[in-house]
């Protein structure tokens, strides 16, 4: 039986995709199933994927558009591996991810989460090293060599303070993922929020060392987009406060402090102001303004009524 089901929730760039398709193919361990679910009308793709005849490989084109977390929701559905991974359409697995997921699995048994070593590349596949992967790397990720494995109030309250984890990159184990789903309220952070019911849950993650994975970063990218139109940080800013009474309901104060700060979502914010104000963009920078520099809400009290009160 399959051990890992990894799921490609696909929209947008062809040649980008076809690259994620071929780096699953050349995984150095065949114990893998990639299922592609096509949420898009792209003429040539459901042609390209009969010419693979690779039987691992399966591809369908939804009938009607999704979006993406509904098209999530549907690749969830899809999944019957033990673990299973919802990759980036423009990200690329290295030879090693697939053996080193299943080298974990076997030293964790039961781990719900495994973020494995990550590259970062641009849109031309070269490799970089933004300011704010750097801060992911230096600042907030926990320091570790090998394999390490989190859990509890010290994981929710590191990752509410820095998220340094790379969504498309992590492995998760299916059950656990089934449980808490995706929110139907949230697009931008939805990644977080998933993690963080599950780190509640009582879930663990194990982090490796390994570099087995390339996380694509470039201005096309959706999150990018609304990032700079200042969405991502409105959203962002409803969930810390949410995320602020559920870590006080769980009496874990550690982490309660990191989501009514979001220092590192807040500073983000500042980075992206000076594009904001070039591109002109109204709404983008009065997003990122009040994001960076309201005040933290105090337990129990709502973004809006902060805002209320300047």
């Amino acid at each position: 039986m399959t051990t890992i089901d990894i799921m490609l929730p696909y929209y947008g760039d062809v040649a980008l995709m076809q690259t994620a398709v071929r780096s699953v193919i050349a995984q150095s361990d065949p114990d893998w199933r990639l299922t592609v679910v096509d949420d898009g009308e792209e003429p040539g793709v459901p042609e390209w994927f009969a010419a693979l005849d690779d039987p691992r490989v399966s591809y369908q084109r939804n009938e009607q558009n999704l979006g993406a977390t509904g098209n999530y929701k549907k690749c969830l559905g899809l999944v019957e591996a033990e673990y299973m991974v919802m990759m980036g359409t423009d990200d690329v697995m290295l030879p090693g991810y697939v053996a080193e997921i299943r080298r974990i699995v076997k030293e964790h048994p039961g781990v719900g989460v495994i973020q494995p070593g990550v590259q970062i590349i641009d849109g031309a596949g070269q490799v970089v090293n933004t300011i704010a992967d750097q801060a992911k790397a230096r600042i907030y990720l926990p320091r570790f060599t090998g394999t390490r494995l989190m859990g509890g109030e010290e994981l929710a309250a590191s990752l509410l303070r820095g998220c340094w984890f790379y969504f498309p990159s992590l492995c998760w184990r299916s059950a656990a993922i089934k449980g808490a789903s995706f929110r139907d309220d949230l697009d931008i952070i939805q990644d977080l929020a998933l993690v963080i019911d599950l780190i509640e849950a009582g879930e663990t993650m194990a982090l490796s060392d390994q570099v087995v994975f390339q996380y694509r970063r470039h201005a096309a990218s959706y999150s990018a987009a609304e990032a700079m139109a200042g969405k991502r940080f409105a959203e962002a800013r409803r969930y810390f406060v949410g995320a602020s009474a559920q870590m006080n309901a769980l009496g874990w104060p550690k982490a309660a402090k990191a989501a009514r700060r979001y220092t590192s979502s807040r500073l983000h914010a500042v980075t992206l102001l000076p594009s904001a104000l070039k591109a002109r963009s109204v709404p983008g920078v009065k997003n990122l303004t009040r994001h960076a520099f309201l005040p933290a809400p105090r337990p129990g009290q709502t973004s809006a009524r902060v805002e209320q009160k300047r």
